[in-house]
């Protein structure tokens, strides 16, 4: 091996000194053959060698055929040969990994078992959006390298990353992932359903969940997480009930906001605040008086775990989004509509015309003044 060494150096000199970009990919591809031809057989000095004639010649190639696609092409050949190679040359390898053109470095970042969790850290703090989503496929990746990517908070790559079965995911990484899963129905499906989401962020998840992705879970849970998913969607059901149905004292709340119409302060800007600061009871009586409606029609709808009803009052009171938004919220103790069931709550609120939520209110008013229907006829 000795001579072939020199050989194998002498040849890449030349390559090199001829200055031509074609030789020196002809001579790269060769010395990878060489290489891939008895890979297992090579001891740690013969590995560097190979080492340090392929970067030499890798360096060369980039340097002087910048924008040269076949040469890339080459370049990205290599680095599919290289990457399922248990004992391929490091330093290469690092280097093609890092390599800006994504075709390059995606065979490497997908496979490579060269590659440390440093390595592959740094890659996700630096690297493009696409390298970020060939690291995220690999077979197996570590918490300190899925929280490196999470916290580029990529989608695409969040998502690679819940789909992947080898990939450990920290405590700290769900919690992004679970931001981003409010606006993703998908992304909240498939992170539902990993066996390693922490029971809390289950729940965590399943309250901020719109009925459509709670029912998609349900579907897709497997068996050894189907009970569990089903307790946790019934305890979050019964505790939205249980916030917005107990007992509440409106009486204060009546005659604070009777002072501020007396004094002409109750206005939208007044019960945008109320709702903000989550003040429950002067939210339902500053409505009841802007949509000149009454507590008792105002209440049922607030009570109601669906949106519609209550944006009549809000329509009918000539509320902007954003209020109608804010009591809506006000609803939960803590906030509990994630983005994309307050984006369709905003597109029906959009097609909801003043006149008609006038008259709709105006029924309801009259229907909530009427005496209950005495029981039904005999026979």
């Amino acid at each position: 091996m000795l001579h072939a060494g020199q050989a194998i150096v002498d040849e890449v000199d030349a390559a090199i000194g001829l200055g031509s970009t074609e030789k020196c990919v002809a001579t790269a591809r060769r010395v990878t053959d060489l290489f891939l031809a008895s890979a297992g057989n090579f001891n740690s000095e013969q590995v560097e060698l190979f080492d340090n004639v392929l970067a030499r010649l890798v360096k060369t190639i980039e340097l002087r055929a910048l924008g040269d696609i076949s040469a890339r092409m080459a370049l990205a050949e290599i680095s599919e040969q290289l990457a399922p190679i248990a004992q391929a040359p490091p330093a290469i390898v690092r280097h093609l990994a890092r390599h800006d053109e994504v075709r390059v470095a995606r065979p490497i970042l997908q496979e490579s078992s060269r590659l440390s969790t440093e390595d592959l850290v740094e890659i996700a703090e630096t690297k493009s959006e696409q390298h970020l989503l060939a690291v995220a496929g690999r077979w197996w990746l570590k918490e300190a390298v899925t929280d490196a990517l999470l916290a580029r908070r990529f989608a695409s790559v969040s998502r690679r990353v819940v789909n992947n079965p080898g990939a450990k995911v920290s405590t700290g990484g769900y919690v992004i992932i679970l931001a981003q899963a409010e606006s993703d129905p998908d992304l909240a499906v498939e992170t539902g359903v990993r066996a390693d989401l922490p029971s809390e962020l289950r729940l965590q998840l399943l309250h901020e969940a719109t009925e459509e992705v709670r029912s998609r879970l349900l579907e897709r849970a497997p068996a050894h997480l189907f009970e569990e998913i089903r307790h946790a969607i019934a305890a979050v059901a019964a505790g939205v009930e249980r916030d917005m149905s107990r007992v509440r004292d409106f009486t204060a709340a009546r005659r604070h906001v009777a002072k501020l119409k007396d004094s002409g302060e109750l206005n939208e800007a007044m019960l945008l605040g109320f709702a903000r600061q989550r003040k429950y009871e002067e939210t339902v009586v500053a409505l009841a008086h802007l949509a000149h409606s009454s507590i008792e029609v105002i209440r049922p709808l607030m009570q109601s775990l669906r949106s519609e009803g209550l944006l009549v009052p809000c329509r009918a009171a000539g509320l902007s989004w954003e209020t109608t938004a804010a009591v809506m919220e006000c609803r939960y103790s803590t906030g509990a509509m994630g983005p994309a069931e307050l984006a369709k709550a905003k597109s029906q609120f959009v097609k909801l015309t003043r006149d008609n939520a006038d008259r709709l209110l105006r029924f309801w008013q009259v229907r909530s003044t009427q005496p209950p229907q005495a029981g039904g006829r005999g026979h």
